[in-house]
């Protein structure tokens, strides 16, 4: 990981603790460091080259921050970041996963009840301790007991998102990947299947002498616990996270990568496919006595046992050994594909962190042929645009449009989807749009009935084309809405509407169990767009990309792989 990287990392963690420090996410001191984030991370020079005085230099880092920045970068340490740590232990921070638990409630809740994690809440909830104190009642200690439920945020079986989960998992990769002697080395498991959220993840490592691999992962300063450790592997947690490590000799990697890949239900059902052929399955390869068929590869393996490559993503045992069998897997979108990206914000969105002008010239850069810039509606007051803004946008996008012939610039919006299904501006102003997606922003807890027929009466208006994040979910923050998903189905399949598949590592949203139900008909259409906010989120396009793979969504139904002639004939 840079060092870019591991700086902001602990600017985020010491943000997140002056939360609950001062008892407000909008203090002076929290803002500063969630500030210092995004300024690190994207800044061009690796900050552990810079004193004091250019830190400070950096748009974004103030004085007392750029000092905690060089104390990092020298000691590997902040003062202030471990004496936050020690007082508020992660089982305690992470009750500010549970929607309605902020940090003043985290406070309240340590002091009136004692409550230091997400499995005492759940269980004073159960105990209708919360309606008790002052500001909560029935209603809120109801709703807070179904979100923990909903999201999975207790008990035994409790997993992380894979936004987190990626990031812990990434950086210990880019570790191992730098010790000598080391060939390969990948996550496996539920990550590398693209599931939301994560128990636990498998990384494994091919090298001839696994000692020093293994030495160095227990060592890694991220580590909290070593479980086990031994020949060949080892076994730590890391942030509340199980991280098992398998180190391989490179003629194992395909059987193992295999192994340590697929769902428990996926790997059965191949080594019975093995049985049925007299050979013997198992992370050390596919073998027929002492004879090795094939290990070197997973395509090999898969070939060897008469089945097309299976994708990662749809290792599941939800059909694919059949599909692989009989030639007939969904032909899967890649990164690659994507011709235009349909949902993006500048600075003219009041969160949008990049230029338009930046903006366009990163979509150019990545070889796009089209884009919709879709700033936020009128409706969203802070962030969302004045008609008169929208028109001096308009302005500024068409002389951006002469220096860009290769790109075709779309004018469009992110209307707000409200409570009754209504969308920002009147009819005669969304017609002067070229594009635009309608959201959910606001009302998340109304009935399922109401939710349905907003999204529907959305859907229904002329001016939409696509539907945004249409769940509305954070994944592990906020569940999304409760909608009869066949009728919004229905209503899009009706009007020629698209369904996005958003990329943002956080909602993943249409969820990829929903896609696999839209896939049984061949009349939705999708795509698959980034939101991004700042130029360097154009790349989270893959996120997009392998949720569509793990709903096993066709090429043809993204519209968004199109060329763009086709595109625009398909947008009328």
């Amino acid at each position: 990981m840079r060092s870019n990287d591991l700086v902001a990392a602990a600017l985020a963690r010491l943000a997140l603790l002056t939360q609950l420090e001062e008892g407000s996410p909008q203090s002076f001191r929290t803002r500063a460091y969630e500030r210092a984030v995004d300024a690190v991370r994207l800044f061009p020079i690796d900050v552990s080259t810079l004193d004091v005085s250019e830190l400070r230099a950096i748009d974004g880092v103030g004085d007392s921050t750029a000092k905690k920045i060089r104390e990092f970068v020298d000691t590997g340490h902040i003062q202030v970041l471990d004496e936050l740590s020690a007082r508020y232990p992660d089982r305690f921070v992470a009750l500010l996963q549970v929607p309605g638990v902020g940090p003043r409630t985290a406070i309240t809740l340590r002091h009136e009840l004692g409550i230091e994690s997400v499995d005492q809440l759940r269980d004073a909830v159960t105990a209708e301790q919360l309606r008790e104190l002052p500001g909560f009642g029935a209603k809120t200690e109801e709703k807070i007991g179904k979100a923990i439920d909903r999201l999975g945020l207790a008990g035994k079986d409790r997993r992380l998102p894979i936004g987190k989960a990626l990031r812990i998992a990434e950086a210990i990769v880019d570790r191992l990947a730098s010790i000598d002697g080391v060939n390969a080395v990948r996550y496996c498991g539920s990550l590398r299947r693209f599931r939301d959220t994560i128990a636990d993840v498998d990384v494994l490592v091919v090298a001839e002498e696994p000692d020093p691999i293994v030495e160095a992962f227990v060592a890694d300063p991220s580590v909290r616990e070593t479980l086990g450790a031994g020949a060949g592997g080892a076994s730590v947690t890391t942030d509340d996270m199980q991280i098992d490590l398998r180190v391989v000799p490179p003629d194992q990697f395909g059987s193992a990568s295999l192994y340590f890949t697929g769902a428990k239900a996926h790997n059965i059902a191949l080594r019975q496919r093995a049985i049925d052929r007299g050979w013997l399955l198992n992370e050390y390869g596919l073998m027929d006595g002492d004879t090795v068929v094939a290990s070197a590869t997973e395509e090999e393996i898969y070939r060897a046992l008469d089945l097309d490559f299976i994708s990662p993503e749809l290792r599941e045992d939800v059909g694919e050994i059949e599909a692989a069998a009989e030639g007939s897997l969904p032909d899967l979108v890649r990164v690659e594909d994507i011709r235009g990206d349909l949902h993006v914000h500048s600075t003219w969105s009041g969160d949008g962190r990049s230029s338009l002008e930046d903006m366009i010239g990163a979509a150019a850069t990545r070889g796009l042929e089209y884009i919709a810039i879709t700033e936020h509606g009128e409706d969203l007051s802070i962030n969302g645009l004045s008609r008169e803004t929208v028109i001096e946008e308009r302005g500024q996008i068409e002389e951006i449009r002469a220096r860009y012939p290769n790109l075709v610039i779309l004018h469009g919006a992110e209307l707000n989807i409200g409570r009754d299904g209504d969308v920002d501006y009147d009819a005669e102003f969304l017609a002067e749009f070229d594009w635009c997606v309608a959201s959910v922003h606001s009302h998340f807890d109304l009935p399922m009935a109401r939710q349905t027929d907003r999204v529907i009466k959305a859907v229904a208006n002329p001016a939409i084309n696509v539907i945004g994040h249409l769940t509305g979910r954070r994944i592990g923050r906020r569940p999304g809405i409760e909608i009869d998903f066949d009728a919004v189905l229905d209503a899009v399949a009706d009007t020629g509407t698209a369904l996005e598949i958003n990329s943002h590592i956080d909602r993943l949203d249409v969820p990829a169990d929903l896609l696999m139900r839209a896939r049984r008909r061949d009349d939705v259409v999708f795509t698959i767009s980034t939101d991004a906010h700042h130029t360097t989120e154009f790349a989270n396009i893959k996120w997009g990309v392998s949720n569509s793979r793990r709903g096993w969504v066709e090429r043809s139904r993204v519209v968004n792989i199109r060329p763009v002639h086709e595109f625009l004939t398909w947008l009328g």
